[in-house]
C-alpha cells in the first residue's frame, strides 16, 4: 500500500501540486471504494489503478492549470457521475465548499459513502436535474466555480452550468482533444447566458498522449430567469 501511496503523490506532483500522506491515503480509499462498488453499478469503464490515477485524479486536477484554487471557495460539479472532479479537488484542496450534482440516486448514494468513508467535510451531494436545481434560489449564481466533466457539446454544458456561477465566477469544462469548433458554436449560447469565453488551455495529460483542453467561461451578468430551458429541450434544441 505504501507503494500506492507513493506514486498517488509523484503522479500529482506533475502537475506541481504536493499532497501529504494524509491526503494520498484518501484518494488511495477513493479509488478502493470506486472499484468495489463499480462491480455492481456503472460507475467507470476504468478501473487499474495506475490508469484512475491518471485518468481520473490527475485529469481532475488539471483545473490548475487554469484556476487559482486558493481563490475559490464554493464549487458545484455539475453531472458529477463518479465524482470527478469534484471529489479529487475537494481532498487536495480542502478549504473548498463543494457541492456535487448528478441525476441519478444511486451514483448519489455512492458519493455520500465516499464522503463518509474518506472523512470529508463541506461537501454536499445533491440528486436532481441541473435544469431543476439551477432554479432554486439556494444554488442559482451562488458558486465561485462550475465545473464539469459531463460529455455534452459546450453549448448545452453552459446552459445547464452558467446560471450555477456567481457573476465574475467562472465554469470550466473538462474537455478532449481539438475543441475549436465546439467552442466556436458555443459562443452565441455562452453570449445569451451571461457569459464570455476567457481561455482555452489546451495540454497532453502527464506521462500520456491523451490531449484535453480545459474551456474557462467567465460569468459577465446574471443570467436571464427562463434559463436553463425545461428537462430535455437543453439538448434537443441547444442555444
Amino acid at each position: 500500500m505504501e507503494d500506492k501511496i507513493r506514486y498517488i503523490q509523484e503522479k500529482i506532483a506533475e502537475l506541481k501540486i504536493l499532497i501529504t500522506e494524509e491526503q494520498a491515503m484518501q484518494l488511495y480509499q477513493y479509488y478502493k471504494i470506486l472499484v468495489e462498488k463499480n462491480k455492481v453499478m456503472n460507475l467507470t469503464g476504468i478501473t487499474e489503478f495506475e490508469e484512475v490515477v491518471q485518468k481520473h485524479f490527475v485529469d481532475s486536477l488539471s483545473l490548475v492549470w487554469i484556476e487559482k484554487m486558493d481563490s475559490v471557495d464554493k464549487l458545484i460539479d455539475v453531472g458529477t457521475g463518479a465524482g470527478f472532479p469534484g471529489i479529487p479537488l475537494k481532498i487536495v484542496y480542502p478549504h473548498l465548499q463543494v457541492t456535487l450534482l448528478d441525476s441519478l440516486n444511486k451514483r448519489v448514494l455512492f458519493l455520500q459513502e465516499v464522503v463518509e468513508i474518506c472523512k470529508l467535510s463541506g461537501v454536499e451531494t445533491v440528486h436532481g436535474r441541473a435544469e431543476d436545481i439551477a432554479k432554486d434560489a439556494k444554488y442559482r449564481e451562488k458558486y465561485d466555480i462550475c465545473v464539469s466533466r459531463a460529455v455534452a457539446n459546450l453549448a448545452v454544458l453552459s446552459e445547464y452550468c452558467l446560471p450555477f456561477v456567481k457573476i465574475k465566477g467562472s465554469f470550466v469544462a473538462y474537455k478532449s482533444g481539438d475543441v475549436k469548433l465546439e467552442v466556436e458554436g458555443a459562443k452565441r449560447a455562452i453570449e445569451l447566458l451571461g457569459g464570455k469565453i476567457e481561455k482555452e488551455q489546451e495540454f497532453v495529460l502527464p506521462g500520456s498522449d491523451i490531449g484535453r483542453c480545459l474551456v474557462k467561461i467567465e460569468k459577465k451578468k446574471a443570467c436571464a430567469k427562463k434559463y436553463p430551458r425545461k428537462a430535455g429541450v437543453v439538448s434537443k434544441a441547444p442555444l
